[in-house]
């Protein structure tokens, strides 16, 4: 019991000493989530000045920090219960993620592989290289492919060629197969050609979790020789919920036209020839089919045995777009887009943009900084901007739930906590990192929720003898605090 005391008396010792002092190096992040590293110096103003004060304050302010900031946020106890082995909802204005669970880890995609093909045909449609009318030829392979009933396909001709926009509907409404693999061999000349250049393309997009073998997203087995080079069983097509969501994010932003084919709910292939076939798009939630939803203008389903079904959905409503994703979906073909709309109405009924600098001053224990070799003793500081907003749960208390940080730049602001005159008002001489309880993130990692902390008004340098007598006294403590 006695050792017990002792070890508590210690620590709490040691973080009275220590606590005015504490430094750490961090990423600094500008608004625009680029990252560019310098050593910062960590400034909770809060526990700093409480524990300056005296531990049994310090104690008290760490209680009510408890009792004011819980570890389940009214957002997170909302979330609604996805019957998916990963999901997540993503607003795409700002990247926030709104819900999510195990985004993180890779799983097999099926036919969502087929969003990377889309994205590449208009990036050589742009180019220049290909154009909607491009005849393209069908190989062995996609022919062969293409006569499988148990996969979704239309029955491609051998001896024939087929217009680019033709395969590219059947690919994009009726997931076919046979109809992806003629486009993959087109643009690259064979299809692991192609999935080279589907790795080029999401990695330059951030996704580093990706192994992708083929352009369709079947399963190895239906492939036959036509494999991967170099790759073995147990090669499929897998990434994470989050890499899912960051290729939709740059189809939506990047190539918005693709969503006019994918939102397309039946068509006719080949209509008026042998060979018509009905395409009704896998996609049920689209106007006329079995789950439909208004506002829902795509993206693309996938389900294999690897994957189980999955689903890529995109929806605009009162001018706000949502993505999601859904893998590894239990029950039946249709249950990924009854959990799709749970996603949908969380994501557009229960949040708000609300400002997370407002209570600012209320919640933040400001204390101006020291200034050194100035006219004046202080200074004051406060955000550059006067709004941060951010999607909020609508039964969340903001005041509650935000707590602010300040990461000073350690070339301006020294370690005792003071600035040397002389500086200009409005000079950045840290950031303000917002932290909020309910905060999932964003779709980007590397973003953070940071604001810079700039003076707010200019001191001038003292006059010579006023820096003089500074530096005589400096010297003198620190000659006096050895003994």
């Amino acid at each position: 019991m006695l050792l017990s005391y002792g070890v508590k008396f210690i620590w709490l010792f040691y973080l009275f000493k220590e606590g005015s002092d504490f430094r750490v190096k961090k990423c600094l992040t500008n608004q625009t989530g680029k990252r560019r590293n310098k050593n910062m110096l960590l400034n909770d103003i809060t526990i700093k000045q409480s524990l300056k004060r005296n531990l049994l304050k310090g104690g008290v302010a760490a209680v009510l920090w408890g009792s004011l900031h819980p570890s389940i946020s009214v957002a997170e106890a909302n979330a609604p219960d996805i019957n998916a082995e990963a999901s997540m909802t993503v607003d795409f204005e700002t990247g926030q993620i709104l819900q999510a669970d195990n985004i993180d880890q890779p799983m097999g995609i099926a036919s969502m592989t087929k969003m990377i093909v889309e994205y590449i045909v208009f990036e050589e449609l742009e180019a220049g290289n290909l154009a909607w009318d491009t005849e393209i030829s069908i190989s062995d392979y996609a022919y062969r492919i293409s006569q499988n009933y148990n996969l979704s396909n239309v029955p491609l001709r051998s001896d024939d060629t087929y217009s680019l926009q033709e395969l590219y509907e059947a690919m994009t409404i009726y997931s076919a197969n046979g109809a992806t693999i003629a486009i993959a061999e087109h643009i690259a000349g064979s299809e692991p050609a192609f999935v080279d250049r589907m790795r080029e393309t999401v990695e330059a997009f951030g996704v580093e979790d990706a192994t992708l073998y083929n352009a369709t997203g079947l399963d190895r087995e239906y492939l036959g020789e036509n494999v991967y080079p170099s790759s073995s069983n147990g090669d499929e097509n897998r990434m994470s919920a989050r890499s899912i969501a960051k290729i939709t994010n740059r189809i939506v932003e990047d190539y918005p036209e693709i969503l006019e084919v994918a939102s397309i709910p039946t068509k006719t292939f080949r209509e008026g020839t042998v060979d018509a076939i009905d395409m009704v798009n896998w996609n049920r939630m689209l106007e006329g089919l079995s789950h439909y939803r208004p506002g829902v203008d795509g993206l693309k389903t996938g389900t294999t045995d690897i994957a189980g079904y999955t689903f890529t959905g995109t929806a605009l409503e009162d001018g706000r777009r949502l993505l999601t994703v859904v893998m590894g979906v239990d029950g039946d073909i249709n249950e990924r887009f009854v959990e799709t709309d749970k996603q949908l109405d969380y994501g557009f009924n229960e949040f708000e943009l609300q400002n997370l600098l407002e209570p600012w001053e209320q919640v933040y224990e400001y204390s101006p900084l020291a200034v050194t070799n100035g006219k004046e003793e202080t200074v004051n500081y406060a955000p550059s901007e006067t709004e941060f907003e951010m999607y909020v749960h609508r039964d969340d208390n903001i005041e509650e739930g935000v707590t602010y940080t300040i990461e000073w730049d350690e070339n301006i602001v020294n370690d005792e906590g003071t600035i040397e005159a002389p500086f200009d008002e409005g000079m950045q001489i840290g950031q303000l990192v917002v932290n909020y309880s309910g905060d999932e993130g964003y779709l980007n990692e590397e973003e953070r929720n940071v604001v810079p902390i700039v003076t707010t008004e200019g001191v001038e340098k003292a006059n010579f003898i006023a820096v003089a007598w500074n530096w005589i006294s400096g010297v003198f403590d620190s000659i006096t605090s050895r003994f």
